[in-house]
């Protein structure tokens, strides 16, 4: 036995000696343009080094991954390897003809393939058509046609034109539901993303057939039906049905099934888990007892286990719902946890970054390389991306390498940040003007600047700030603000005032959700009067210099920043005065709660201010407090509370409520319009010179407003009514704003 297997041995040795060769030297034939050296790189051939046949074939296989070579032939003559290659062609160009939109030509040069300075590859021509076809539907070119050239040139390079025939765009005419679908059409059609042509839509691009709009109906629908109870709903492919003259009919088939009831819902743990932990999962999954299957309740209950996931105890936990279907349409629901495998981010990933540093990105996550992985913090790490303001889309996905470390691979896709911005009103006492510019990217460093300016028919007022939301590096924001203003009210009050100062604060997280933020200020101002002020105004003429100090405490427990649909923020501010002539001292609180019921989202909203000086001297005109414009929609600024001699002199107190709700039937069948209703009501009063001067009218309004996010910028407008008011008030019916982004 050992005879033979010295034998095999020596054969499979001696063949390796036959079949392999000692690379002495290496020549490289027949390149033109890829040199010597980078072909070594790839081949990776070391000299004096055996190589077999495989080890050439190997090689070859390596060489032609580059897509640099059509032929490569690779030999040993005495000891010298020849490396024999066939360049590929290289694209010296790419031309897209036939459309004249360059945002739509650069979109798919940016996804194909066939790119300037490319090698050139035969067959990924065939495969970028399908993808410029696919791309040119989503944007609603249905019947386009794709014809592509080849041009040879004289030095080994060829031109690739795409020839483009876009056609007509395919309208949707009309949006159709059958089946056993329960709810009406309009419903439904406030459900999905796609939306019927309409003269009033010639904004919005979800009035073209899109596959991939069409795909995201489909869940929309099941998940609408789930959260009404239909357990067993089932949403078939759609169809589209060619009318005329390029419009299309688009029907989805649906059948919703019976609604079904939850009976009973139970919580299933490890044995060595203690149930006082969970209650409040418990007490949420007793209220789902009695009512209808809802998908969103279930998603509630699922969060209130990733809290426990930040606890020590409770690090690495899964969550899962196990429906079990009774008779006469009810089902039982079991909540089971369970502990997985602790699990760690081994590497973070950034794509898509080309303006924003790395820097800015990572040190706005909650989680980082080493850390044991947590969903609840990776998801507040995204919320804190979006909510940057500089992308336009965040997106992650998660790799596993080994059974307990995971890779996050994040994807931002960056916007313009800068913005210019104009707005005005109108009313009874005249009009506004307002107009800003702002970067909030300066440098890739999330840097913001802003600069904007107020005019009426009696202030100018100015502002240019620096904000950095993450000075040198730390979790620390550092903001510096110059402003100037003047209110000229000669003609009819008698009196002018100017203020010019500087603004120098701070802020960081002080605990969990809990923000601080100090600043001190500076202001110089200038009251000057003429004969017809009031004898309190003229009281107050004369030159101020104030120094202050100020902080805010933040409690915000919004789901996230922009488009904010559950939780609510609460705000406490106090402004102290160091150096000043009255002492004037200022309190805020501030209190927002969101709530969604369905497609709707209400939004409730509380101010209270108050300033008094401590020295018992009366407060400065230039400090008494007003409503703001946006807090009560409907009246003028500055132009409602206490009337001193036909001038409105603010007070010394303010209270504001804001009441407001979504229009789900508009807003979510126009993705690119939001639709309001408000109410709003409010009150300012206390008058420390004169009592009598007081007005205890609550003044208040309803209306409409839209947010319209059109080509040319965010366009705002507002129609109010108001509802209650004093006689001495001026009202404001209509209020616009609009910008736009570079």
């Amino acid at each position: 036995m050992f005879k033979f297997i010295s034998i095999i041995l020596f054969f499979i040795l001696f063949t390796y000696k036959v079949n392999s060769e000692i690379v002495k030297n290496i020549e490289v034939i027949n390149n033109n343009r890829v040199s010597k050296e980078t072909i070594l790189i790839f081949a990776k051939i070391e000299i004096g080094k055996n190589y077999s046949q495989n080890d050439l074939n190997f090689i070859i296989q390596e060489l032609y991954k580059t897509d640099f070579f059509s032929n490569i032939i690779l030999e040993i003559k005495d000891g010298t390897l020849i490396i024999d290659i066939e360049e590929n062609k290289i694209i010296q160009q790419v031309d897209i003809n036939g459309i004249k939109k360059s945002e739509i030509v650069n979109l798919l040069k940016k996804k194909i393939s066939t790119k300037d300075r490319n090698p050139f590859l035969e067959n990924n021509i065939l495969s970028d058509v399908i993808l410029m076809r696919k791309i040119l539907k989503n944007s609603g070119f249905y019947f386009s046609e794709i014809t592509e050239t080849i041009v040879e040139n004289d030095n080994n390079t060829v031109n690739v034109v795409f020839d483009v025939k876009l056609g007509e765009k395919a309208f949707i005419k009309k949006i159709q539901f059958i089946g056993d679908k329960v709810y009406k059409d309009r419903t439904l059609r406030g459900v999905i993303a796609s939306e019927e042509d309409r003269f009033w839509k010639f904004i919005t691009k979800d009035r073209f057939i899109n596959p991939d709009l069409i795909k995201l109906d489909k869940r929309l629908l099941k998940k609408f039906y789930l959260n009404k109870g239909h357990y067993q709903v089932a949403v078939s492919d759609s169809f589209i049905e060619y009318t005329n003259n390029n419009y299309f009919k688009l029907v989805y088939n649906i059948n919703a099934g019976p609604k079904f009831i939850v009976d009973k819902a139970s919580l299933s743990l490890p044995i060595d888990y203690d149930e006082k932990d969970f209650s409040d999962v418990k007490k949420r999954l007793n209220k789902l007892e009695g009512e209808y299957y809802s998908i969103n309740k279930m998603k509630k209950i699922a969060d209130e286990v990733e809290k426990l996931t930040l606890t020590n105890d409770y690090e690495f936990l899964d969550a899962s719902f196990n429906e079990k279907i009774l008779s006469d349409n009810k089902l039982n629901l079991i909540f089971q946890i369970k502990e997985f495998p602790k699990q760690y981010l081994s590497q973070i990933n950034i794509f898509g970054n080309n303006i924003t540093e790395e820097k800015v990105i990572r040190d706005n996550l909650s989680v980082d390389e080493g850390d044991p992985f947590n969903k609840l913090l990776l998801a507040k790490s995204m919320n804190n991306l979006r909510a940057l303001n500089i992308f336009g889309k965040v997106d992650y996905s998660l790799d596993t390498v080994e059974e307990d470390k995971k890779i996050l691979n994040i994807s931002i896709e960056e916007k313009p940040t800068g913005e210019i911005s104009a707005g005005a009103g109108t009313g009874t006492q005249g009009s506004t003007f307002g107009f800003g510019i702002k970067e909030n990217n300066f440098l890739g460093k999330n840097i913001m600047f802003d600069t904007n300016l107020r005019v009426t028919e009696e202030t100018i007022k100015g502002k240019f700030s620096v904000i950095n939301p993450k000075w040198n590096y730390t979790d620390k924001l550092l903001k510096t603000s110059i402003e100037s203003s003047t209110t000229d009210r000669m003609a009819d009050f008698g009196y002018e005032t100017g203020v010019t100062g500087f603004v120098l604060g701070a802020g960081w997280e002080q605990y969990e959700d809990v923000y601080f933020s100090p600043e001190v200020s500076s202001f110089y101002e200038k009251l000057e009067t003429n004969q017809t002020a009031s004898a309190k105004m003229k009281d107050q003429e004369g030159e101020y210099f104030d120094i202050n100090f100020a902080y805010k405490l933040d409690l915000d427990k919004r789901n996230q920043r922009y488009q904010t649909t559950d939780g609510y923020r609460s705000r406490f501010s106090q402004r102290i005065p160091l150096l000043s002539e009255d002492y004037a001292f200022l309190n805020s609180y501030d209190y927002t709660t969101f709530n969604q019921f369905g497609d709707m989202v209400t939004r409730v909203g509380f101010l209270a201010r108050t300033i008094n000086s401590i020295s018992g001297d009366d407060v400065r005109i230039s400090k008494r407090l007003y409503i703001p414009t946006k807090r009560l929609r409907g009246f003028e600024s500055m132009r409602i509370g206490p009337v001193d001699s036909g001038d409105y002199i603010g007070g010394n107190h303010t209270a504001v409520f804001n009441a407001s709700t979504t229009l789900p039937d508009f807003g979510a069948n126009l993705e690119k319009v939001d639709f309001q209703v408000f109410f709003d009501a409010a009150n300012v009063w206390g008058v420390d010179y004169d009592s009598s001067l007081d007005n205890s009218t609550i003044r208040s309004s309803t209306g409409f407003s839209v947010d319209w996010y059109t080509v040319i910028g965010p366009l705002n407008f507002s129609i109010a009514q108001p509802l209650s008011k004093a006689s001495s008030d001026k009202t404001e019916t209509f209020r616009f704003n609009i910008g736009t982004t570079f």
